[in-house]
């Protein structure tokens, strides 16, 4: 295994690599190296470079553990933004999740609905390209847009187009209080109504989730607000008054049962260590009762229906289930079952194969993980 201590060795690296890399970072994801493929970790570009908490700013080398960051940020009472997920339970791996990995993967949990996703916190990259190039782009704060966006171009490209080597955040201040109002047995199509009545209500929900199989077994319907205590206090109460028309709700204020209900929902937990596929689907929010009848397996909606979360029997084809949707499928966990991803039309996929053959002209970083 290739481990580079610094972006000079990366560059070293990439530039002697005789064949295909395998780019990995804490090896949470997952997905074995491909035959023939030597396996590169960013785990030894590791420490935070910079923390402005006042600036609202921190500065990390790719290989930083994400965990190692959570922390310096929770002493300032700080976080990102968008909430990353831990999918080890759920992936049945170990490892040390990185930040590098969170920005190649933009990896966004229930919060990405309301604060954006990873890549909509993220202000700048250093990365280095298929042949060696080490390239910056971006800075420390949001205003910093000169030239192409190549920090956005970065976040969700699994490693295809270049290595990164360093990432910067915007970040926001911690939270005070939260709270979770609840909706007890309403159908699909009854929970997309409310989630949607609620995100477009004024009362700044965090997350909006419906589980039809909950903790009990039964329908559950959950929306979080978070916020000073006497904000959240008010909002909740509003919030309670629009959705009455979909029943009676419950509210949960401890901050500890609030925070552990939402990282199950965050890390999918739900599905972690039981047989089956699985795989999430974006689509349309008001679509999502109709997809999710088509797929015929158990699901999870969170971002008020845009994400769907499906169980399924191992090597089932759910695109191929689905038919013609607007919107996407990627297999998380599984094999089998046609492409990992969502294949691209034929005019994204040309301007990918593009920006492949510009970034990686030899086509050495992660050949074939995104087609």
């Amino acid at each position: 295994m290739l481990t580079p201590a610094n972006e000079t060795e990366l560059s070293a690296m990439v530039v002697e690599a005789s064949g295909p890399l395998w780019i990995t970072g804490g090896g949470t994801c997952g997905m074995a190296a491909p035959a023939g493929a030597e396996v590169m970790s960013t785990a030894g570009l590791s420490g935070i470079s910079l923390y402005e908490p006042g600036a609202l700013t921190v500065v990390a080398a790719a290989g930083t553990p994400l965990a190692e960051v959570e922390a310096a940020l929770a002493k300032e009472n700080q976080r990102l933004p968008f909430e990353p997920r831990d999918l080890r339970k759920l992936l049945a791996t170990d490892g040390e999740a990185t930040i590098g990995g969170v920005v190649a993967t933009n990896a966004s949990g229930p919060r990405r609905m309301q604060a954006g996703a990873c890549r909509d916190s993220l202000i700048g990259v250093r990365f280095v390209d298929g042949s060696g190039t080490a390239i910056k782009n971006g800075g420390r704060v949001m205003k910093n847009v000169t030239g192409y966006d190549l920090v956005k171009l970065m976040a969700g490209s699994y490693g295809t187009l270049g290595v990164l080597s360093e990432v910067s955040f915007k970040v926001l201040p911690g939270v005070a209080a939260r709270s979770c109002v609840m909706l007890d047995g309403l159908s699909d199509a009854q929970a997309v109504e409310a989630m949607c009545v609620a995100m477009g209500s004024p009362y700044e929900v965090t997350g909006a989730v419906h589980l039809p199989h909950g903790a009990d077994g039964a329908p559950v319907t959950m929306l979080r607000l978070e916020g000073f205590a006497e904000s959240v206090s008010y909002r909740t109460g509003k919030l309670r008054e629009i959705l009455a028309a979909f029943g009676a709700a419950r509210v949960e204020t401890d901050p500890e049962a609030v925070q552990r209900s939402w990282q199950e929902v965050r890390d999918v937990e739900a599905f972690a260590g039981r047989d089956g596929d699985v795989w999430r689907v974006s689509v349309k929010p008001t679509d999502a009762p109709g997809i999710a009848a088509r797929i015929k397996g158990e699901v999870i909606f969170d971002w008020a229906g845009g994400l769907i979360w499906a169980l399924m029997p191992e090597g089932t084809d759910l695109r191929a289930r689905l038919g013609n949707f607007a919107g996407h499928a990627t297999r998380v966990r599984g094999e089998g079952g046609g492409a990992r991803f969502q294949p691209e039309a034929a005019p994204v996929a040309a301007l990918a194969a593009a920006l492949r053959g510009k970034f990686d002209p030899r086509g050495i970083l992660n050949t074939g993980l995104m087609g």
